[in-house]
């Protein structure tokens, strides 16, 4: 690829079941002029996230057959024709899963950069970018989590999972569980990032587990799985709990139906409340976000919790190891510049 060329991945199949290197190719291109209104960019961090699973499937809101990918990415504006970005502008925007972009300040989430001093780059795309802030408005807004509460926190070693544990840990909670998919992740949990207690649910039981873990309840569970996380975790919380359901991991793979959690009713039981969270519908808080964690990323507190893949021709490879669980923290992609 030469210095006049782009590439993109594009979506060449719908995955049936669990998603195949086949699914998707990599298309070259000439790199695209800006045009009015426009600026080009070229990536530097690209962001491969569970949700881009279910766009895969097609329908109103999924992915084109043979067009480029959409995803969150970090890149540097090479040439301008928009008013509002200039050359050398670091930008945040939603045309990744590609080497150059053409954006438009304000369209899609696009926006310049705060440019922290002493703050790396990776951590826009992590603790300061979408995963942080699912994170952060799951706990403040949608459960509204109080300083002494205990908390639940399901797929804890991903991005959402690790920032959430970072956040509730910041926002005063008292005890923070997780789970995860290996000893190793469990570990890291325990050992690195400050949870007081940690299982790997293969090894029993979800309900059983968390039980374990939580012999007085919980207080609020943030869910990124689904399934039997949730009906455990619904077992778990005590009177007036709160549940902020961020994904469901678990369902990504299977064209069935999921099954509703079998103590459902409990809900009602325990007085307890059930909310989604789309971080679309909680952009304004990109600023409150930046200020409350900037001076701990400053400080070392935090972590921007990342595991990065070298090189764009490996975008592919780091998104299936992402849906495999092969990360710590959030996965992201640096493209060689």
């Amino acid at each position: 690829m030469t210095t006049n060329t782009a590439c993109a991945v594009h979506q060449i199949a719908r995955p049936t079941g669990f998603p195949a290197a086949s699914d998707f190719t990599y298309a070259e291109s000439p790199v695209p002029e800006p045009r009015p209104g426009t600026a080009l960019v070229q990536n530097l961090l690209l962001s491969v996230d569970p949700y881009h699973r279910g766009m895969m499937d097609g329908g109103e809101d999924g992915f084109e057959l043979g067009a480029p990918l959409e995803g969150r990415s970090v890149g540097r504006v090479l040439a301008s024709r928009d008013p509002g970005l200039r050359e050398g502008d670091l930008v945040f925007h939603r045309r990744g899963w590609r080497t150059h972009a053409l954006v438009t300040r304000g369209v899609d989430g696009t926006r310049t950069l705060r440019n922290h001093a002493d703050v790396p780059l990776e951590a826009y795309l992590s603790i300061l970018g979408g995963t942080g802030l699912t994170a952060y408005a799951a706990l403040t807004r949608t459960a509204a989590l109080r300083e002494g509460e205990d908390l639940f926190v399901s797929a804890a070693a991903g991005g959402v999972g690790t920032a959430t544990g970072h956040i509730a840990r910041l926002l005063g909670a008292r005890r923070i569980i997780g789970s995860a998919g290996s000893a190793a992740k469990v570990r890291h949990l325990t050992e690195v990032l400050g949870f007081d207690a940690a299982f790997d649910y293969h090894d029993g039981p979800v309900g059983e587990q968390l039980a374990k873990a939580a012999p007085d309840g919980i207080d609020v569970y943030v869910d990124n799985v689904g399934g039997d996380h949730l009906e455990g975790a619904i077992d778990v919380l005590r009177e007036y709990g709160r549940i902020a359901w961020v994904g469901g991991i678990s369902m990504y793979h299977d064209d069935r139906s999921p099954a509703a959690p079998r103590n459902l009713f409990e809900v009602v039981h325990k007085s307890l409340r059930l909310e989604g969270v789309l971080v679309r519908n909680h952009t304004n808080l990109q600023d409150e976000l930046e200020d409350f964690l900037v001076p701990h990323l400053r400080s070392g507190r935090i972590g921007t919790d990342t595991t990065i893949v070298q090189g764009f021709d490996h975008t592919v490879e780091a998104f299936l190891g992402m849906l495999r669980g092969d990360n710590l923290g959030k996965m992201l992609v640096r493209l060689d510049s």
